[in-house]
């Protein structure tokens, strides 16, 4: 099939001719036509195979030209790199159409926004909480949404945009079509489907939270948190990683500390593009600046948070390095999803602490052990210094007669002589219980 087949009209088939794209993947071709019919369409498929424009082809092939000021399309997504990144693809599919964009997301002057979404749109692709702003205070009217999309639901749900999500379905109108897309379905996601769409038709190319056969999956099992760390050095001052590498870290704090050391040891200064890092307390310049020079090839590592764990588009990512493994499924699975992308070729690699080993140990449960291990080289230096979480408890009794931190059985030595006494209470005691023949304090006086 080719994307002529599916009647999407001549100024989106030049389009896509200008993006180099003539077949259309498995997700856009079943979602075409169920959209175009109005339907509320629920898909699911894996990371890297298309979604977005499953949902913006027959949308923008069924948006007519209009001169009314109010959006009759609506975009949400979780994150403001998602926002700028989406409006950036929509501007290229409309390259031969007349259609007007806004992108709306905080961490920005609101004023200016509310100056450029009054100038009016047809199309409006924002983040919950800063669409909620804008139409509350009256600049944005929602009232002629004919569409609304829902992108990544089950992250704007982890972000803690229930209420907002919510909120403005109260305020938009009731006839209307809802779509949603994504590579993984919870329960969460499931409630907010069942309350808001009609009878929506599922479409799922493969099942949720599966991942495309062309990343190639790997972990090294570790001792604890630090040789992560000597590891990490080794596979990059050996040159065992890719050309361009996207290392995954739980906390901010641990982002700017991996920075840091990154560029100790390649021997950069501060500022150097070689090395990028991206977590939410950077401001919007900056982020949007960092994805710019790792697509463009500037950076060859970049240390990000989970906040670019979805849906952004990186160009041309060799590997991903989990270097902490995320305690929920789905996150492994949209992490690893920014390599391997449009039948590239890619490689994930896992560093499991042993703190880690349950949450690992769920996630090959769902990818069906999916995941070969690797030894680690003698060169890596096996760190003996633990975190505070990671510290034996030393009042667990267990804990003495089986240490496995180390992987080896802990021995049971006898005590030395001087540990061998027992505590009989204090010389004082002793002589009253000896004489009384019972316990007594100083201030109790003898019976006669």
């Amino acid at each position: 099939m080719k994307f002529t087949d599916l009647n999407i009209g001549k100024p989106l088939n030049n389009a896509l001719i200008d993006l180099g794209l003539d077949t259309p993947t498995p997700i856009q071709s079943e979602s075409f036509s169920p959209v175009m019919a109005g339907k509320d369409v629920v898909g699911i498929a894996q990371t890297g195979t298309g979604k977005t424009f499953a949902y913006l082809l027959p949308i923008l092939r069924g948006l007519k030209y209009s001169e009314q000021k109010h959006p009759r399309v609506l975009i949400l997504v979780p994150t403001r790199e998602l926002v700028v990144q989406l409006a950036e693809e929509i501007n290229k599919l409309t390259a031969y159409m007349t259609v007007r964009v806004k992108a709306v997301y905080g961490g920005t002057n609101i004023n200016t926004q509310k100056q450029d979404v009054h100038e009016g749109s047809d199309i409006v692709v924002a983040t919950p909480g800063r669409l909620l702003d804008l139409a509350l205070s009256g600049v944005l009217r929602l009232k002629k949404v004919q569409q609304i999309v829902i992108d990544e639901v089950d992250e704007m749900l982890d972000l803690g945009f229930r209420t907002q999500l919510i909120n403005l379905f109260d305020i938009l109108p009731q006839r209307r079509q809802n779509l949603m897309f994504s590579a993984t379905m919870t329960e969460d996601v499931e409630e907010i489907i069942g309350q808001f769409f009609f009878e929506p038709e599922k479409i799922e190319i493969a099942p949720s939270g599966s991942t495309v056969d062309h990343i190639e999956q790997f972990a090294y099992h570790l001792p604890n948190f630090n040789t992560k760390f000597n590891l990490l050095d080794h596979l990059i001052l050996e040159d065992k990683l890719g050309t361009k590498n996207l290392i995954f870290v739980e906390t901010k704090k641990l982002a700017d500390s991996l920075y840091e050391r990154l560029i100790e040891l390649l021997n950069l200064p501060p500022d150097s593009e070689e090395i990028g890092i991206m977590h939410s307390n950077k401001s919007q310049n900056f982020r949007l600046r960092t994805v710019e020079h790792f697509n463009e090839g500037k950076s060859k590592y970049l240390i990000a948070t989970d906040i670019v764990g979805r849906g952004i588009d990186f160009e041309g990512v060799t590997h991903v390095v989990n270097f902490d493994i995320p305690k929920a499924v789905e996150h492994y699975i949209h992490r690893i999803g920014r390599t391997g992308r449009a039948g590239a070729e890619g490689t994930a690699i896992s560093f499991v602490r042993e703190l880690e080993e349950d949450s690992f140990a769920q996630i090959k449960d769902v990818l069906k052990g999916n995941i070969s291990n690797l030894e680690m080289e003698d060169q890596v230096e096996i760190s003996e210094v633990y975190t505070e979480e990671e510290r034996p408890n030393l009042g667990d009794i267990n804990y003495l007669a089986e240490n496995t931190r180390h992987g080896v059985k802990g021995e049971v030595h006898e005590k030395k002589d001087k540990n061998k006494k027992v505590n009989l209470g204090g010389s004082y005691k002793r002589k009253i219980k000896e004489k009384y023949k019972k316990p007594k304090t100083r201030g109790q006086k003898r019976k006669k």
